[in-house]
């Protein structure tokens, strides 16, 4: 059984259709890197899915897939909707633009009415935190209220899939921790689902549902571990037992699956 957002459970899972589903999926570059090799996922409706490995193994690959901005060469990728949000590594707003403008320009470049596309972007606006500032330039935001636009911007889709590709790796400890706080209740608030890139296992177990470990490239699964941890998570959540127990589990899995992809190298 695993958590819903909110500390429910799904009564029977394996009925319930997936959000999205690698289905032994490969990719091999055209220059000849094979990618990811075999990757069999499938990320339940209401999942916050993160995936953690070593550099290179294939994480934001994974995202490019669902989001059809690359083809795997083998097996297939199942998206059961066209409501995607995707944020990238890098916040990407156009400099020249407010905030406001910054977020409504999905909207925009749809053909959405300026009356409806300006509402939706300060609607999702104050669910980042940043009412106030919706005419100030990029230039003029801390790098975590540059991150929380480029949240807001996807929001104004109303993803039901929630693609974010390591949003928060150059932000300092203080202001991720915050963010995975904000993202956290976005995700128990708006109960999309979500696949969560990073480097970090605390921000995974403190995100998640679920954790899927790959190994180093090409990218395999090592391991799929549950996260049995209720929401709504408070910070001093970081701080107990449980939660380190099963950091240690990840940890674990990321070491056994960097020794063996050096000993496949070896041999």
């Amino acid at each position: 059984m695993t958590a819903e957002p909110g500390g429910n459970v799904y009564t029977d899972p394996v009925s319930v259709a997936p959000a999205l589903a690698f289905r032994d999926a490969s990719l091999v570059f055209e220059n000849g890197t094979h990618a990811l090799d075999g990757i069999e996922i499938a990320i339940r409706p209401g999942e916050f899915v993160s995936l953690v490995g070593p550099s290179g193994c294939g994480k934001s690959t994974l995202l490019r897939l669902a989001a059809g901005f690359d083809k795997p060469t083998a097996g297939a990728v199942e998206v059961a909707t066209t409501k995607l949000g995707y944020v990238f590594q890098e916040a990407t707003l156009l400099p020249w633009r407010s905030v406001l403008r910054n977020v409504e320009l999905p909207a925009e470049l749809a053909g959405v009415d300026k009356t409806t596309r300006r509402a939706a972007a300060r609607e999702a606006i104050e669910l980042v935190g940043l009412t106030g500032f919706e005419n100030h330039k990029p230039a003029q935001l801390s790098g975590g209220m540059r991150m929380r636009t480029s949240i807001a911007r996807a929001l104004t889709r109303a993803p039901e899939l929630f693609l974010f590709d390591e949003p928060f790796g150059a932000l300092d400890e203080i202001t991720r921790q915050r963010l995975n706080e904000e993202v956290s209740g976005l995700y128990r608030r708006s109960g999309f689902t979500g696949v969560f890139v990073t480097h970090s296992v605390a921000e995974a177990v403190f995100m998640s549902t679920r954790i899927i470990v790959l190994t180093g490239r090409p990218g395999r699964v090592a391991a799929d571990i549950t996260v049995p941890l209720d929401f709504p998570r408070a910070p001093e959540l970081r701080y107990t037992p449980e939660f380190g127990e099963i950091a240690a589990t990840v940890s674990a899995a990321l070491h056994e699956a960097e020794r063996a992809e050096t000993i496949g190298h070896a041999a």
